[in-house]
């Protein structure tokens, strides 16, 4: 690993970022109202009258999707823990590209290239062939 003092600033506040511990969840939360199909109740030909709101948790799980049903009470805490999902994946991705920019800094630096050719050996020319391909043998 990186000597501390070699990391970029950039990558060590985003890297703090996302050191904050905090619930969170993937997926979203979505708010319906729903027709009960019982005659006679206003519900059929009233948008306003339909029954709600239902709250559900629905995210993607190993190419399946799975839902949950919650009161409103669970909602607001879930959209609550939606939202820092979706902070930390932002967090996430700033710090994809710090590092990435700290990597592209370090393969553009002329020192990286002579570091990895005293490593080698630093020949500078291809070798060459010091006998002829044909076998001696003949």
């Amino acid at each position: 690993m990186a000597n501390t003092h070699e990391v970029p600033v950039s990558v060590r506040a985003a890297l703090a970022a996302l050191a904050a511990p905090r619930a969170m969840r993937r997926g979203s939360l979505s708010e319906r109202y729903m027709k009960c199909n019982k005659p006679g109740c206003p519900c059929a030909e009233r948008p306003q009258a339909r029954h709600g709101p239902y709250f559900s948790l629905t995210r993607g799980v190993a190419g399946s999707t799975r839902s949950r049903l919650l009161s409103a009470a669970q909602a607001g805490l879930a959209r609550t823990q939606v939202a820092a999902g979706q902070q930390f994946r932002q967090e996430v991705a700033v710090y994809w590209e710090a590092c990435e920019q700290w990597a592209d800094a370090q393969l553009d630096a002329p020192q990286a290239v002579s570091r990895e050719a005293a490593k080698k050996g630093a020949s500078k020319k291809p070798s060459t062939r010091k006998s002829s391909p044909r076998s001696k043998r003949s």
